[in-house]
Formats: structure tokens, sequence, C-alpha cells
């Protein structure tokens, strides 16, 4: 049998980091981490990135650039890719662990991402459209090209508007592509594992979770991107924990408001990411209501060891 390619995934602050770390230190291998998020330098405490000293084995695919650079899945999934053709070439199993549905599909399934990650020509044409005609004008125009994929986006989304009018100047509909992503091309024979928990115990460990990256020093975090000029980024301005304490820190409003709204934020979102997973019907799902850390571990280590 040839080494294993194993996924952890799941909700934030189910514990996926800590489980994923005893499986790769079990199987002497790297992880490889998928989230959108951790691949930027100095957002560490509130991305929960695992401290450097307390990582049982190499984490890669984090601090790969900067706040203010432009990142993207087709980017993610080059580097993913990168690395797992590595760990295979060295017959090390890989271990994927993260929380970003699309990141993840990037890296294992087939999926082709258009051109367009930099600002073209075409997306500064149709953004000044956006701003002089507005956004039905602009729904409108996708209308009359591709009625199938404006019936998808709202007319109110102007970014995915503008991003679907620029795949059909590439000869790509959104519409197609977006049926494409939901039928699973695995490019990699990978298995997946998914952990959950009762949703009541999630919502109070993602609370006190947001409680302890706050004593932890995440507002000085916060306020040393600002000094760097990274506040204005997309990135920060978009990522659960920094957009919420950059408002606090331009007087917006108080920290208390922006601790509420973190923790409410990271709640949907765990949402989120439990109904995308809950979609691939490839995931096995492991309940830590049931199992700690080590024994889902060991679970895991079992499962693939009987494949």
């Amino acid at each position: 049998m040839s080494a294993p390619i194993v996924a952890i995934v799941g909700p934030t602050a189910v514990g996926k980091s800590a489980v994923a770390d005893r499986v790769a230190q079990a199987l002497a291998t790297d992880v490889l981490s998928v989230d959108a998020m951790q691949v930027y330098r100095g957002m560490n405490i509130g991305t929960a990135k695992t401290p450097v000293d307390e990582r049982l084995v190499p984490l890669r695919l984090v601090d790969l650039v900067d706040p203010a650079v432009n990142y993207s899945a087709a980017l993610f999934q080059r580097d993913a890719r990168r690395e797992i053709e590595r760990l295979c070439a060295q017959g090390k199993p890989v271990v994927l662990c993260g929380g970003t549905g699309l990141y993840l599909r990037a890296a294992l399934d087939e999926m082709d991402f258009p051109a367009g990650e930099t600002k073209s020509e075409a997306r500064i044409r149709y953004e000044r459209l956006a701003e002089e005609a507005g956004a039905h004008a602009l729904h409108e125009l996708l209308c009359s090209r591709d009625p199938r994929s404006a019936e998808a986006i709202h007319e109110h989304n102007v970014r995915r508007v503008i991003r679907a009018l620029e795949m059909l100047d590439e000869g790509i509909s959104y519409a197609d592509q977006k049926a494409a992503f939901s039928v699973p091309r695995p490019r990699y024979d990978a298995v997946y594992f998914g952990l959950t928990m009762e949703r009541e115990r999630l919502y109070q460990r993602i609370d006190d979770r947001v409680d302890a990256m706050i004593a932890a020093g995440l507002v000085d975090e916060v306020r040393r991107l600002m000094d760097a000029g990274a506040a204005p980024a997309l990135t920060a301005r978009q990522a659960i924990g920094y957009k919420e304490l950059i408002a606090y820190l331009e007087g917006s409003c108080t920290l208390d408001e922006a601790i509420e709204l973190i923790k409410m934020r990271s709640r949907r979102y765990a949402k989120r990411q439990l109904s995308w997973f809950r979609r691939d019907d490839r995931i096995s799902w492991i309940s830590m209501d049931k199992l700690d850390v080590d024994r889902a571990a060991f679970y895991i280590l079992d499962e693939i060891g009987s494949l």
C-alpha cells in the first residue's frame, strides 16, 4: 500500500489541529494547513496557528505571504500540490488539516481556476461600470450574456457579478463552473475525516477561544498589523477577529462590542463550515463529544491502517 493521504476537517475550535498533530507525529510526517487565513504572516493569534514551540511536527502552508498580498484558492492549489508531491516523493504520508473547504477541494480535487487572480483590465472596466451605472445595470449585462449565471448570483453581490463577467471574457461560465464544483473529481486517493461536536459545546469552545485570543494579545497583534500598513488590505478587513478589532482601534466600537461580534461571527462561520463539509459524502464523521484528542487520533490511525 502507498503512503496514505489523510484530510482532517471540521468547524473552527473543534480540535482539528491537535488531532492532526498527533496523527502526523505517529506517521512521521508533516501537517499541511488548509486554512485561508493561516497563509498570512503576522496573523497568528487570530487564525489559531499552533505556536511553533507547541507543534509536534512541522506545519506547512502557513506564513506564505504578507497580509497585503493577494492570495487565492488557485495559488493555494499550486502551493499545496507542491507539498503533497514532495511528501509523496519521499514515501511519506500526507496529513492535511483545516476548515477552508474550497482550499481543500482545490488541493485534492481536479479544479481548474480561470485566470484573473490579479486585477485585470476587464475587472477595472466592470468595476467602473458598476460605479457609473449601478449594480442593477451590471447584473442586467450578465443576464444578457449568461442568464444561468445571472440567476445564480444576486445583483447586490457586485464582486461576484464582476467575476462572472470576467470569466465569460475568458470563455468560462460561472454557472457551469459552479455545477462542476458540486461533483468532486478526485486528483488524489485521499481519506477524509470530519470532526464534529454538539453545537452548544462547540459554541462555548468558540467563545472561550476568543477570550483566550484576547488574553494572548490579539489586540496588540492587530495593532502591529495596522502600524505596518496592513489594516486597509482586503485580507485583514475580511478576517474574523481582525476586522472587528480594527473597527475598535479606529474608534467605531468598544472592545466589548468587538469581542461579542468576533464570537457571534465565529459561531456563524462554524455553522457554514459544517454545512459545506456535510455536503461531501466522502467524509467519515467523528464525534469529539465521545472521544478526546488522543482517542480521535488513534481512531483515525486505526482506520487508515485497515485500508
